[in-house]
């Protein structure tokens, strides 16, 4: 699961997008932070526990945004549900990623996202899901 955390300044969305550092695989792609569930963990949880461990916030997750299903070359699938997050507790800390970015919803498609991610970075570019 995953969160799509938002701000307005001076009336635009900025939308956070974190960057996977070189030793991870897909080195360097861009995501929205997130993670796996732990067993007996609903998505909710999972994503305030998964917020806080890579960024140090205490998330308030909101609806669910978009579930997607996607599989990569290699045969992995994954299953995607994105939350909308307006609104966290604590200073943003970057604690696993090669680096967290606030970006306008508009310039999201000039980064190149997980494959899973790409549909969501389309519709959030075209003002569809937020």
């Amino acid at each position: 699961m995953a969160g799509i955390l938002t701000r307005t300044v001076e009336g635009a969305t900025e939308i956070l997008i974190c960057q996977r550092r070189a030793d991870q695989t897909f080195a360097h792609q861009w995501e929205f932070p997130g993670g796996k569930v732990e067993p007996g963990e609903g998505f909710p949880a999972a994503l305030v526990r998964e917020l806080d461990e890579e960024l140090g916030i205490r998330a308030e997750v909101g609806r669910r945004v978009a579930v997607v299903r996607h599989t990569y070359q290699s045969g992995r699938a994954v299953e995607l549900h994105f939350f909308h997050v307006e609104r966290y507790k604590g200073d943003l800390d970057n604690r696993i990623f090669q680096q967290v970015l606030w970006q306008l919803r508009t310039s999201l498609t000039q980064f190149d996202f997980l494959e899973a991610d790409r549909g969501i970075v389309q519709a959030l570019a075209r003002g569809e899901l937020l």
